[in-house]
């Protein structure tokens, strides 16, 4: 489905079919074709009824701008397709009219119908995911022993690896996509509860045909219907705005370490792929933008949500009504973001040596903190706080730090040249930034290899 230009950055191909009028209709039209089928097995209904009303369920059958033009009166679009489905069904079998959308209410159609296109989305993002998962993993593994600065108020502190970085991203991914997902085996349940919440209608078969029609449409089953409680889909739009939020936090690095003056790292190249209209010399960095530019609107979109939460008794005046954009937002962004992630990151090039020429750059002021603490042991920390100053200034005005430590005579007698040499490795002041790359590799494998295995289960 070609995009819209009002939301063409805000969403992907795959996502804007998935919530199109189409797609929703054909929802919609499921939940109706399955509940008939469902009544007729338990015998609510004549199984006369069921051929009829399935051949009319169809959404290429119906014109979706009348729909939802008529939805403006009603309050809901259910009002509508439910009279267009019953007079096309009447127009090839009269008596099977009479049971369309036989003892369900407008909410049980919509909600189940946005529960429906969450399923199909739930496979977007965990095939997007897996793309990503995989690139930063390579990157990770590939780059354990690339040294970079670290930078902590966007000022250059001590030495670290970019395998490390790569790993945090990805530690943060993984924990967000097994939060999504435990959300989504939540949130993918049926809704149906007729007028009240009760399935009076159905008689003592209320349970029978729900536990049918939730094994027709291959969702949960519930405890009982839910229509005033959105606590569950309000825990998948949470979880939607933590994976949204932490990549971000990807796409915000990725973007400082693309500046100019940085330039550590460089997202794909590809003919019309972040130029610019003015500056033919530009390569802007489009995919952290549209992730960015997630990250800024799943927040408030996900406040929205939370402030519907507040529903009245059985059945909501303004909440449930509200929820179909909120939500339709909230899952684009967030896979908006998940998929320029996961292109970014297949075809991040990063560059090694502008890693360790900035590192040199600083003409080793960042080994201030190693030189610290060895002067302290040998001198006291006044004393050793009082040379590290003098040789801070020194080199503030050109020389290299090391080399002014090791020109003072203080330091000399405490600090043979061989300790001055190694002051100057990078490498040698890592710490445990390895034990911690492995270790966010190797827990995210494990939490991931769990969430596969309960997801089993569920299904």
């Amino acid at each position: 489905m070609p995009l819209q230009a009002i939301n063409s950055l805000s969403t992907t191909p795959k996502m804007a079919a998935l919530f199109s009028d189409e797609s929703m209709l054909g929802a919609m039209l499921s939940f109706e074709a399955g509940l008939a089928r469902s009544e007729a097995s338990v015998g609510v209904i004549p199984a006369s009824a069921v051929a009829p009303i399935e051949g009319a369920a169809r959404a290429e059958l119906y014109e979706a701008g009348e729909i939802a033009a008529a939805g403006l009166r009603s309050g809901t679009i259910t009002i509508p397709l439910v009279k267009a489905l019953r007079e096309k069904v009447r127009a090839v079998e009269p008596s099977a009219a009479e049971f369309v959308h036989w003892g369900a209410t407008s909410q049980d159609v919509a909600d189940t119908a946005i529960i429906l296109v969450l399923k199909r989305a739930r496979e977007v993002f965990q095939s997007d995911v897996a793309w990503l998962d995989k690139a930063l993993s390579r990157h990770s593994d590939a780059n354990a022993g690339t040294v970079m600065l670290s930078r902590t108020l966007l000022q250059a502190a001590v030495p670290t690896t970019f395998g490390l970085k790569v790993a945090g991203w990805l530690g943060a991914v993984r924990r967000a996509q097994a939060r999504v997902e435990d959300a989504f085996g939540e949130a993918l349940i049926l809704q149906l509860g007729g007028a009240g919440g009760t399935l009076a209608s159905l008689g003592d078969r209320g349970i029978a045909v729900g536990e049918a029609l939730a094994r027709e449409l291959s969702l949960g089953y519930p405890e009982a219907p839910w229509h005033t409680h959105r606590d569950r889909l309000a825990n998948l739009m949470c979880a939607l705005a933590v994976m949204t939020g932490s990549l971000g936090k990807m796409a915000r690095d990725i973007s400082l370490m693309m500046q100019n003056e940085i330039a550590e790292v460089a997202e794909p190249v590809a003919k019309g792929r972040g130029g610019s209209s003015a500056m033919p010399h530009k390569q802007n960095p489009v995919g952290c933008t549209l992730t960015l530019a997630a990250a800024n609107r799943v927040p408030g979109l996900v406040s929205a949500f939370l402030s519907s939460m507040v529903q009245e008794h059985e059945r909501a005046a303004g909440g449930w009504q509200s929820e179909w954009a909120t939500i339709s937002s909230i899952v684009q962004a967030t896979g908006l973001a998940v998929a320029s992630m996961a292109e970014v990151a297949e075809g991040l090039r990063v560059d090694t040596a502008r890693m360790r020429a900035n590192l040199d750059g600083t003409r080793g002021t960042i080994f201030a903190e190693r030189a610290n603490i060895l002067l302290s042991a040998k001198l006291g920390r006044e004393a050793a706080s009082s040379l590290i100053e003098r040789a801070l200034a020194a080199s503030a005005k050109g020389r290299d730090f090391v080399d002014v430590l090791a020109e003072m005579p203080e330091v000399a007698r405490v600090l043979d040249s061989a300790t001055l040499k190694d002051l100057r490795s990078p490498g040698s002041y890592l710490g445990s930034a390895e034990q911690f790359r492995t270790n966010l590799m190797r827990s995210q494998k494990q939490e991931c290899s769990a969430l596969d295995r309960s997801k089993g289960r569920k299904s």
